[in-house]
């Protein structure tokens, strides 16, 4: 099967974190529909697996925070599938909170999730990639939290700007066999929208700042790590390919009265 913008994954193995809801699941249905078998994993198993026509995710339990598991899950991999072509670094993600009063365990934790562990997968992934004719390609989902101020979710914005970091360090270490990029979605129409942004009234309100005009929703994600995991990005490493649909419209510009010229 491979019927998806020209990229043709047929014959690839493609594992994605954090698949089975929101962006990973989005994800995983953009390489479904290239063609490649994909492995998605959680710590439960979902009640609806990522599809595309007959195409099915395949699923493996396992806790991305958790080193044994860790090491499970590609135990598997090697076992099951005998070689991996792309890792989608997707897991994580960080509740509302004010960081003068969330205790340190939860900035720990946070940190942990969206940090440590994605850098823990990276590194049983390169293990197995460099052994492989071909290499392989990782890539890690940013967040434009990294990238400016994140009030209500600080250690998020910051263990993610660590991702950025870690993404130029790991690709010049792990070259020329393992390519390794990021892909940093702005703000993200999934199916838990309205947790952080209300009603559909406040959906519109959000999306009317963005000059694209809407929020992306997680094909939109898919479709970029589709191309950056492509042979045509071949030459890509160490960079960040950065998707928020034209940024965030600067507050100032509504607030401020300035006579047209």
């Amino acid at each position: 099967m491979s019927g998806h913008s020209g990229l043709d994954y047929n014959g690839k193995v493609v594992l994605v974190t954090g698949g089975t809801k929101g962006i990973g699941a989005g994800i995983a249905r953009s390489f479904l529909a290239a063609g490649a078998r994909v492995i998605v994993c959680g710590r439960n198993v979902p009640e609806q697996m990522p599809s595309v026509g007959d195409a099915q995710a395949d699923f493996i339990v396992a806790d991305v925070r958790d080193q044994v598991s860790l090491q499970g899950l590609f135990e598997s991999i090697r076992s099951e599938y005998g070689r991996l072509d792309v890792l989608i670094n997707n897991a994580g993600g960080s509740p509302s909170a004010d960081a003068a009063s969330a205790s340190p365990r939860f900035h720990e934790g946070i940190i942990r999730l969206n940090l440590i562990a994605p850098l823990n997968v990276a590194q049983q992934a390169n293990l197995l990639m460099q052994t492989q004719a071909d290499g392989g390609c990782i890539v890690f989902i940013g967040s434009i939290s990294g990238l400016r101020a994140s009030p209500g979710t600080a250690a998020y914005g910051a263990a993610k700007a660590g991702v950025l970091a870690l993404v130029q360090s790991l690709a010049a270490e792990w070259a020329p066999k393992v390519r390794v990029v990021a892909v940093s979605p702005g703000l993200v129409r999934t199916e838990l929208a309205h947790v952080h942004y209300g009603d559909e009234a406040g959906i519109a309100a959000v999306s009317a700042g963005i000059p694209a005009g809407r929020m992306a929703v997680p094909e939109d994600i898919g479709n970029a790590c589709l191309y950056i995991a492509s042979a045509l990005a071949a030459y890509a490493s160490g960079c960040n390919l950065l998707l928020h649909g034209g940024g965030e419209r600067p507050a100032y510009l509504g607030a401020a009265q300035v006579a047209p010229h």
